[in-house]
């Protein structure tokens, strides 16, 4: 028997592969599916199930594309309603998977479809149990905002899923691993930890859902008191996901486009089109295309494309360094965003070369803000509230970048503008240029140097 973890950092996401006796299965897949075929042909088993946990929200779901490749079977748990060719598993329900077997564990609650998957070995033996979105270390998911729109409360998606919880993964085991579907990270919860396997018996000691410290009704307020604002192409995703989408080959394929600079400068002109500058942060701000936004490849990429551009329609046109066109347009696929046009041929340096106008946003060291600290300057911090609980300078405004709203902003104004470590604020700095502010200055190092200058923090 073979299990494997395949993390993707950027989206926090756990995918497996389970292989034993010539068969395999995967859970959870990404859009592409190129490890999974490895896998598959490294261990010589053909890939006979394909399990989801739910319909993901955070993340296109490989499991058409792989399912049409392997000739593999999809299975969901109860409630869910695919529009292609499934299994709708009953709630333990067992499936063979070589000498192993693998039992559909309804535990709805993120989602009404959202179920677990129990292993037991070759001796018939509990395992190890795959979570998805219900159990994660430390946390459990939350209230998933599709099924929100679809008129189930949070309330009531809580208490489904405390029972959920309580009366089918804490009664199993201590001796099993639990393998969760996210790990730090993810929108998909509210503070997990940065470990992505733990044994079942540690989770019933340190995680408030399984260890008995809150109630039922407790349990509710707590996942419920401020849920963070989901992202905006959560729902477009649960619908790629149900529906159906296009195979990342010929998004790739389509996509993969070197432009030249009067083609580029052509495009840029539309008003539904944006350029989306994934170079590193530190050379974004040296110099950039006017009106480009800036998400670096080097960060929680993904989700914050989909929280920063609105419609995963969007038409984007690609600025990054030489050899990452493939991993940029990757990267975007995993959340749906189709629609590149294509990329900057030779980079910005074609255009730094050409004359063409830059921008560029200052920076101040927070050695530097210590001395100015104390007279009438703007702050923004652009990190949650949860983070803010923690520490934040005197006087600063909140405007968390998940939810960036700028319009009690004065465009003349100057503001300083700082996250955790530099990625966020960068984002805002483009954002706001964007928009027409001109006077700004990014706090290198986020509140990580902040703190390291002895500045007054609340």
């Amino acid at each position: 028997m073979t299990i494997k973890q395949i993390y993707t950092g950027c989206l926090s996401q756990g995918a497996y592969f389970i292989e034993s006796n010539g068969e395999a299965a995967v859970i959870d897949p990404l859009r592409e599916i190129s490890s999974y075929l490895k896998l598959s042909k490294k261990y010589n088993a053909k890939i006979k199930y394909i399990f989801e946990t739910h319909f993901h929200a955070d993340f296109v779901s490989g499991h058409l594309t792989l399912a049409n490749k392997t000739g593999a079977s999809i299975v969901y748990g109860p409630n869910a309603d695919p529009e292609f060719k499934a299994i709708i598993a009953k709630d333990n329900e067992v499936f063979e998977i070589g000498n192993i077997t693998l039992t559909l564990i309804h535990t709805p609650g993120h989602t009404l479809e959202s179920s677990s998957y129990l292993l037991k070995d070759e001796q018939g033996k509990d395992n190890c149990i795959f979570t998805g979105d219900t159990l994660f270390l430390g946390d459990v998911g939350i209230p998933d905002v599709a099924q929100r729109y679809m008129g189930v409360s949070k309330e009531e998606l809580a208490g489904i899923l405390y029972d959920s919880i309580n009366n089918k993964i804490k009664p199993l085991s201590g001796d099993i691993l639990v393998y969760p579907g996210h790990g730090a990270g993810s929108a998909c919860g509210k503070n997990m930890m940065k470990e992505t396997v733990d044994t079942l018996k540690n989770q019933k000691k340190i995680n408030y859902s399984l260890n008995g410290s809150f109630s039922k009704d407790d349990f509710i307020k707590e996942l419920t008191d401020d849920l963070p604002v989901p992202p905006t192409y959560f729902p477009s995703n649960v619908k790629l996901n149900q529906e159906g989408y296009k195979d990342f080959d010929i998004v790739l394929k389509k996509s993969l486009n070197p432009l030249s600079l009067n083609d580029f400068k052509s495009l840029s002109k539309n008003d539904d089109t944006v350029i989306l500058d994934v170079r590193d942060q530190d050379v974004f701000k040296q110099g950039f295309i006017p009106g480009s936004i800036f998400i670096g490849l080097k960060g929680g990429f993904a989700p914050w494309v989909g929280s920063v551009i609105k419609d995963i329609n969007t038409k984007i046109l690609v600025v990054c360094e030489k050899d990452f066109e493939v991993e940029t347009i990757t990267r975007l696929s995993r959340v749906g965003f189709d629609n590149v046009l294509g990329y900057l041929k030779d980079g910005f340096d074609v255009w730094k070369k050409s004359n063409e106008k830059i921008d560029s946003v200052k920076s101040i060291l927070p050695l530097n803000l210590k001395e100015i600290i104390d007279s009438d300057i703007s702050l923004i911090d652009v990190r949650s509230k949860l983070e803010r609980e923690k520490g934040l300078l005197k006087n600063s405004i909140n405007i968390p970048l998940n939810d960036f709203d700028t319009n009690t902003l004065i465009k003349s104004d100057t503001y300083y503008i700082h996250c955790a470590g530099g990625y966020r604020s960068m984002i805002a700095c483009s954002l706001l240029k964007r928009l027409g502010f001109s006077s700004l200055f990014d706090i290198s190092g986020g509140f990580a140097d902040i703190r390291k200058v002895n500045l007054k923090i609340n």
